[in-house]
């Protein structure tokens, strides 16, 4: 059976550094860092201080003030971020078949903030005092529910939760829907907004979160004094499409979307594999999938949490999948600026990768000071990195033991089957 070839169309971002893709674009060239002290409540008997919180949302320049209301911050980020997606892909005034348009939207805590106001409220008021949207308002689903109802669309549905590869899984799984022929558009990707009391404090707990209170030291992947990752808040969503549909209607085309692995570590709750061999076999997954050869490959939007762990890992992947040519790749982890956006990283760092793809731009690690000898790669430290690229990855894991990865490529219409 021939698979329909999956298109990039529409891009939306709500990030700690920019609302929209062109200003996170631009700060992402520029090395802005979105880390500092945490505003959303008093973390002064909190382990760590620091966090990548969104500035300046207004959920109002998307939502009519009563129905944001009913919703928790995850779904207003969602809603947002898709509303930019479909208008960057010119489907905010186009015609087309509802019907045959879906919705995959995850998030990994869904409505945190819901959760711990409603236990507030229980404990004060009782069960009387609950409001009738609460259970709405907190499940995981609403973010992918509200979006196909705000936008009426009414193909597949679903909502992953797969910790830190959620956004990664839900791109992924939208576009085997659109290989197989079973929509014709797709809106994929995550939300996360968890910079809340007790889901800060349970990350505090596990003691993978930095205790810098230095904003410059805190993310910074790959070096060798690195301490643990920064949480962040946010969502990245994209429009794919087949290649049909989008050339029928003469879309502007960033780039094709040609892999997607996913595999398991089966090894711990929150530890990764340190042989990485889910990593490994995740992205041998992808570079199968996508059938182009190794040597295309330019640049690897890292997963690069920060973590001893994960950055070593990570690295010993890397080269044990691509051998003499990982010493050629360009490696980058735009959690340096971002922090660690949860369940919204995978997604938001695929905007990100795509945006590199599309303008040969890679944007670089910040704060890199000192190299690991455990992680021996060219991790882009010294500004932004012009460069001509084929084809790009970017990596996902997360707690549990999730692995995706994504393979994107320069389109060219000439390419395969249709």
């Amino acid at each position: 059976m021939n698979e329909n070839r999956v298109v990039i169309t529409g891009l939306g971002a709500i990030t700690p550094i920019g609302i929209g893709v062109t200003d996170f674009w631009e700060a992402l060239k520029t090395g802005r860092n979105g880390v500092a002290k945490v505003t959303h409540f008093d973390v002064s008997d909190f382990r760590s201080k620091l966090a990548a919180e969104v500035k300046d949302f207004d959920p109002g320049d998307w939502i009519d003030s009563k129905t944001a209301g009913r919703m928790d911050r995850f779904t207003q980020f969602g809603i947002a971020a898709s509303s930019m997606a479909l208008e960057d892909a010119g489907l905010d005034s186009a015609a087309f078949d509802e019907t045959r348009a879906g919705v995959i939207i995850g998030s990994g805590i869904g409505g945190s903030q819901t959760i711990e106001d409603g236990y507030d409220i229980l404990r004060g008021k009782g069960p009387k005092g609950l409001n009738p949207f609460f259970v709405s308002k907190l499940l995981v689903n609403m973010a992918a529910s509200m979006v196909s109802v705000q936008f009426g669309l009414k193909g597949p549905i679903s909502a992953p939760s797969v910790a830190c590869s959620t956004g990664g899984n839900a791109i992924g799984d939208a576009f085997r829907i659109l290989q197989r022929g079973d929509a014709d558009i797709m809106v994929a990707g995550s939300s996360e907004a968890c910079i809340t009391p007790m889901a800060y404090g349970g990350f505090c707990a596990t003691r993978s979160m930095s205790p810098q209170t230095d904003a410059e030291y805190a993310s910074r992947p790959f070096d060798k004094n690195r301490d643990g990752f920064v949480m962040g808040e946010g969502a990245g969503i994209v429009v794919l499409e087949t290649l049909q549909h989008a050339l029928h209607r003469k879309a502007r085309i960033y780039a094709e979307l040609a892999g997607y692995g996913n595999t398991a570590d089966a090894y711990h709750f929150t530890a990764p594999d340190p042989r990485g061999d889910g990593m490994v076999r995740v992205m041998q997954a992808v570079l199968k999938d996508a059938a182009i050869p190794m040597k295309d490959v330019g640049y690897i939007n890292a997963h690069g949490t920060s973590t001893v762990l994960n950055d070593k890992c990570e690295s010993k992947a890397i080269i044990d999948v691509f051998g003499e040519h990982a010493r050629r790749l360009k490696v980058s982890s735009i959690k340096s600026m971002i922090g660690h956006l949860m369940a919204a990283a995978g997604s938001v760092e695929f905007v990100a990768t795509v945006m590199s793809l599309y303008s040969g731009n890679i944007p670089p690690t910040i704060h890199y000071q000192e190299p690991d000898p455990d992680c021996p790669l060219d991790y882009v430290t010294n500004g932004v990195e012009s460069i001509h690229l084929k084809a790009a990855m970017t990596n996902s894991f997360g707690f549990g033991g999730g692995n995706v990865s994504l393979l994107i490529k320069k389109y060219r219409e000439d390419y395969g089957s249709s």
